[in-house]
């Protein structure tokens, strides 16, 4: 029989078999699916084909599988379907073959078997869009829940979604559409259109649907109800948040602004922090007698509401927990409270399209007060120790500004305001005999209030050697092991309790001289001070400074200058210049400040001006700075004489002392000078020897001075009624406001003030 293959029906592996079981024809797609051709096929039985012989009975059937023949000798398993035909113009009946393998039709099964339950599942939404993103096919379940129960097929998702919601849906698949790229769990917010304020978070899958030649032909996507979950992390996600946000600073107000910048957007559109006023100043919240508490609105986010008014005391309804699921727009508030009481509250409001607040929005907005509570219980505690840090600090420190005759002087001194507390800057104006100033600024290691307390003990210590009239660089010396002792005698009680360690304190004493116009100064370890010229120009000290105080064992060395009347000196702490930081770009920065400003005025005001410019945010240290515009004694204002160690010596002295007192207009000091300059004299004369020095000096008061070449310190007694002696000093401590005695490279100086204008005396 001649062979024949099938052209009409190429594509599809088919046999043409007649009445008598052989093989008419052959499918082009038959010959490809068992490597056979036409030629090997037609006119032979079919029964050939099979690979068993005992399957022949198979043969008989409609469908099946069977095992059959291949060109390559390996059998192939094939699903078949007979169908049978009816021969042209009546002839025998033939039959129609067509065969698939079988592990296609196993594949095919099962894909509609998927299909199939997939769109029958009610936890998995199913919906299939065309290219233009119509609805061709979707879930059951997904017809209620729309509100359309029929016709959803051929609609779009603007049919039956929120606008804005639609539009979000459709850019996903748009994009699915046009790219062929999959989307992979995208959250997006549902609404039907007849529920503006319900709605869900669905969690979407998609990816584009293609026929065989590649033509596109829509996409499928994929979504489930993530609601509850997405809330959950949501919910999670604001409390790590707030946790890490809050805590953070301890200012009130700092704590207040972190909390309502988490809670906007995390929980609401609008949020309001309320605190007690009292936290503020670090005292513990009281409420009055009836329950109230007086509190301040102290951070808001979102945009204000029409029925923002000030704030009255709060109740004690007011300072619990509640959630408003009445109210529009909803809200709910929680308290803020710790162990010292109501701190406040924290209110938090939505929009009403967010629907109203839940049970567990609620128990969030408790846990999160509970945390912000606790931060700023702690901010209003640090307030309380800052303040009083401040307040011993301030109390130990000399007036802002002072005036004596060597110099007029301001200083500014700014806290820190850090974890740490303030540290221990103080700068100090000691007025000396002779009209003389000591300028000092010095600092403690640590911070707090330990910190503060152990300054004062160094500034009590440095007035007190002040007033011995010694040099800088022995001040130090006595400072530094005064330091020592101090560490030596140092508990491990005080140590466990934080007590400032004062070994590493550093100073700098500087004591100007205005009559002689000299300024010595010696350093502990502190930087050394600026010195302005009046012509504005600006230089360092040229100070070897020695090693901090409670080091021990190395000298203290004492520079001199002679600057000009008019002339600034700036003492100043590490603070000023960048604590840690570089000290040396500090002091240069330093320097071109107080060449710019204007110190020939209002000095307060151009010190406020320099640190306002050399302080940073990030201040972490003190910062102090001393100003002092140094004066000089006119040369008329003095008088000095030199005479023998001779007692007759001592009349010459009163007379000259008494021409000049007259033509000073201070006649009537006259006598009372005599008095002191004769018994002054006197005694110098008798147990110091010769020569001997006497200087009047015009300044605020009128100072007599006495210098020998002995080192034996003056003392006062009490003479007894047998005495011829022993009456000198202590006359002289009756006659003048005050006097003493000081140590000179050459011996001592012992000297006497008065007043001006002597009190009047009445009889």
């Amino acid at each position: 029989m001649e062979s024949r293959r099938l052209s009409n029906i190429d594509g599809v592996a088919a046999a043409l078999v007649d009445s008598d079981g052989l093989v008419v024809g052959w499918t082009a797609a038959a010959e490809q699916l068992l490597a056979l051709d036409a030629a090997q096929v037609t006119g032979r039985p079919a029964r050939e084909l099979l690979a068993d012989d005992g399957e022949e009975h198979l043969l008989g059937r409609r469908s099946g599988e069977v095992r059959l023949r291949t060109g390559s000798g390996v059998p192939l398993e094939v699903a078949y379907q007979v169908l049978p035909l009816t021969g042209e113009g009546g002839g025998g009946v033939r039959a129609l073959v067509l065969a698939t393998p079988a592990d296609t039709v196993a594949r095919r099964r099962q894909d509609e078997a998927f299909t199939r339950e997939l769109f029958l599942q009610d936890q998995l939404g199913l919906a299939v869009f065309d290219s233009d993103l119509r609805l061709l096919r979707t879930n059951s379940h997904l017809l209620p829940y729309t509100g359309l129960p029929d016709g959803l097929v051929g609609s779009k998702l603007h049919d039956y979604l929120q606008p804005e919601d639609a539009d979000a849906a459709e850019a996903i698949l748009r994009h699915v559409v046009t790219t062929g790229e999959p989307v992979v769990r995208t959250a997006l917010r549902i609404r039907p259109l007849d529920d503006p304020r319900g709605g869900s978070v669905m969690e979407i899958q998609a990816f584009r649907l293609q026929a065989l030649d590649g033509a596109v032909i829509g996409v499928t996507a994929l979504f489930g109800d993530v609601t509850e979950l997405h809330r959950y992390r949501r919910r999670a996600d604001v409390l790590h948040r707030a946790t890490a946000a809050v805590g953070g600073s301890l200012s009130v107000a700092g704590n207040a602004e972190d909390l309502a910048g988490v809670l906007v957007p995390g929980l609401g559109d609008r949020v309001e922090v309320d605190i007690a006023e009292a936290v503020f100043s670090g005292d513990d919240p009281q409420p009055d007698s009836d329950g109230r508490l007086a509190v301040r609105r102290t951070a808001t986010a979102g945009p204000p509401r029409d029925d923002d008014r000030p704030l009255g005391p709060l109740g004690r309804e007011l300072l619990g927990a509640s959630a408003g699921s009445t109210e529009d727009p909803p809200s709910m508030s929680a308290p803020l409270k710790a162990r010292s009481g109501p701190l406040g509250r924290v209110t938090v409001r939505r929009d009403p399209a967010e629907g109203p607040y839940r049970h567990e929005d609620l128990d969030l907005l408790r846990e999160i007060a509970a945390r912000a509570s606790l931060a700023l219980d702690n901010a209003r505690r640090y307030t309380r120790e800052h303040r009083a840090a401040v307040g011993l600090q301030r109390s130990l420190l000399p007036p802002a500004e002072t005036a004596v005759p060597a110099a007029t002087t301001a200083s500014i001194y700014r806290p820190t305001d850090t974890a740490t507390g303030v540290g221990g800057d103080w700068f100090d104006v000691i007025p000396l005999s002779s009209a003389r100033v000591a300028l000092v600024a010095g600092d403690v290691v640590g911070h707090g209030l330990q910190a503060s307390a152990t300054m004062g003990r160094l500034r009590t210590a440095v007035r007190t050697l002040a007033d011995l009239d010694l040099e800088p660089d022995e001040l130090l010396v006595h400072l530094d092991d005064l330091v020592s002792q101090l560490v030596v005698e140092g508990s491990e009680e005080e140590r466990e309790r934080g007590v400032a360690d004062p070994s590493g304190a550093t100073c700098v004493y500087a004591v100007y001289d205005p009559v002689t116009g000299i300024c010595q100064t010696a350093s502990a370890g502190h930087p050394p001070p600026a010195l302005v010229h009046p012509d504005g120009r600006v230089e360092y000290l040229a100070v070897n400074p020695g090693p901090p105080l409670g080091i021990g064992g190395l000298p203290f060395e004492a520079a001199e200058c002679a600057p000009r009347a008019g002339s600034v000196l700036a003492l100043y702490t590490d603070g000023l210049i960048g604590g840690g930081g570089d000290v040396d770009e500090g002091m240069a920065q330093l320097a071109a400040q107080l060449g710019e400003v204007d110190l020939r005025g209002d000095l307060a005001a151009a010190g406020r001006a320099i640190v306002a410019e050399m302080s940073t945010a990030a201040q972490s240290d003190d910062v102090t700075l001393l100003l002092a515009r140094l004066h000089h004694v006119l040369p008329e204002d003095t008088a000095a004489w030199t005479i023998e160690a001779d007692p007759a010596a001592v009349a010459g002295v009163r007379e000259s002392a008494s021409r000049t007192l007259e033509q000073w207009g201070l006649g009537e000091l006259v006598f009372t000078t005599e008095l002191v300059l004769s018994e002054l004299v006197t005694n110098a004369i008798r147990y110091a020897g010769g020569p001997v020095v006497v200087r009047l000096i015009r300044s605020s008061v009128l100072t007599c001075e006495v210098s020998d070449p002995s080192a034996t310190q003056p003392r006062m007694r009490r003479a007894r009624l047998t005495d011829e002696g022993g009456r000198g000093l202590y006359l002289v401590a009756q006659l003048t406001e005050r006097w003493g005695s000081r140590y000179t490279r050459t011996g001592k100086t012992i000297w006497a003030e008065q007043l001006l204008e002597p009190p009047s005396l009445s009889w």
